[in-house]
């Protein structure tokens, strides 16, 4: 105990030092997240000084190994480093499909040349990753995928299509699940492969959503040369490692929003306080219950984290924590846009930044589909968890 309050003590310090002022106002919505990448534009010098700061501290990933570019930091050690930028309210340094997804899938099945290559960059916010994963043809059913994978003696020849593809416009490299063996079963003859998306050949094209943005693309690959040294884990034995990366996608898609700012706090700001009370009982009764529920989230969030860590499989679980964490996102959204009345409707102009708050809310409606429909993810909660019977 004594060497991890040793340890608060000098992380407290590393932060008063290192974390920007402008890093210690919680985000007002996913645009304030910081991406990384060689073309990423940084809202700020604050924002670039913050993540290079814990980059190169190796706090972006704490328990990751200090040869991967890491921390090196215990469990302990990091639930220290966590709470204590909770403390000061500093914002997540960098958000990255490289370290929710990509990461933990080159630790446990990526060979050592794999890991020294990708992970030191993927810690430093130098390279952005996007997933190739859904097809036109295989969404929900992700094994009927068929982008085909040809072994060309030398490298492989990758054509074929993806969709919804989470900002590939904007990513250097995609981790990408092709089609090794066409005459296998469709769980098999999967393999999961690595490239840079200025390969020739590469082109992604943005979906535009109702919301007006498009963090989504169509992806289409036309004889990608892609390099064997580039194949993660045996060929055709891609489905064990793209099984294993969807559980922390999910469980990445289920905690998104701890960053942001409290739902009293934004709300007060519209609907005004009385007797400091929200003026509309109504309104504060909905906003208690559902910061209520985003704590025992959170808390039940932390608790499988921690299991994890300790080695235990987080399996179905992920789809219990991406369920209620995308539910809870949606409900949040909704008491924000009933908070703000008619304002909330505005959809262009300097006073809402462009109808920030309304594309938001627009956008939230995808959290139901992407990394494996609410359906989906109620079926796996109904065989794994409850073991309910079979229809």
């Amino acid at each position: 105990m004594s060497d991890l309050k040793e340890f608060r003590e000098q992380v407290r310090a590393w932060l008063e030092e290192n974390c920007p002022a402008e890093m210690r106002i919680p985000m007002k919505g996913f645009d304030d997240a910081c991406w990384g990448g060689r073309n990423y534009e940084f809202a700020s010098q604050a924002q670039e000084d913050w993540m290079r700061a814990m980059g190169a501290k190796g706090w972006t990933v704490p328990t990751w190994p200090k040869e991967y570019g890491g921390g090196g930091l215990s469990k302990e050690e990091a639930k220290v480093l966590k709470s204590e930028m909770k403390r000061i309210k500093a914002r997540s340094p960098l958000s990255s499909f490289g370290i929710w997804m990509l990461g933990p899938a080159l630790l446990k099945f990526g060979n050592e040349e794999q890991k020294k290559k990708f992970l030191p960059p993927i810690a430093r916010g130098e390279i952005r990753w996007c997933q190739g994963y859904s097809e036109p043809g295989a969404g929900s059913d992700l094994a009927a995928l068929a982008t085909k994978c040809e072994d060309k003696g030398d490298h492989y020849l990758v054509n074929g299509q993806k969709v919804w593809t989470s900002y590939a416009d904007q990513a250097d490299w995609i981790f990408c699940l092709v089609r090794t063996d066409p005459k296998a079963k469709k769980h098999e003859g999967i393999s999961f492969v690595l490239f840079d998306m200025e390969t020739p050949g590469v082109e992604a094209k943005p979906i535009k959503l109702i919301s007006g943005k498009s963090p989504f693309c169509e992806t289409f690959f036309e004889d990608v040369r892609v390099e064997k040294k580039n194949l993660v884990g045996e060929k055709n034995k891609g489905w064990t490692i793209a099984k294993y990366l969807l559980t922390h996608e999910r469980e990445m898609i289920g905690g998104m929003g701890g960053d942001m700012r409290p739902l009293s706090e934004i709300v007060a700001g519209t609907v005004g306080l009385e007797d400091g009370k929200l003026a509309d009982p109504m309104l504060r009764a909905k906003v208690a219950q559902t910061e209520v529920d985003e704590w025992a989230y959170m808390l039940t969030l932390n608790r499988k984290l921690a299991e994890a860590k300790a080695g235990a499989s987080l399996g179905a679980d992920s789809s219990m924590l991406k369920y209620y964490g995308t539910e809870l996102n949606k409900r949040r959204f909704e008491l924000m846009m009933d908070a703000a009345g008619h304002d909330g409707l505005e959809w262009e102009g300097e006073r809402s930044n462009d109808g920030d708050l309304a594309r938001m809310w627009l956008r939230t409606k995808g959290n139901s589909i992407e990394g494996g429909t609410t359906e989906i993810q109620l079926n796996i909660i109904s065989k794994r968890i409850l073991e309910l019977p079979g229809a």
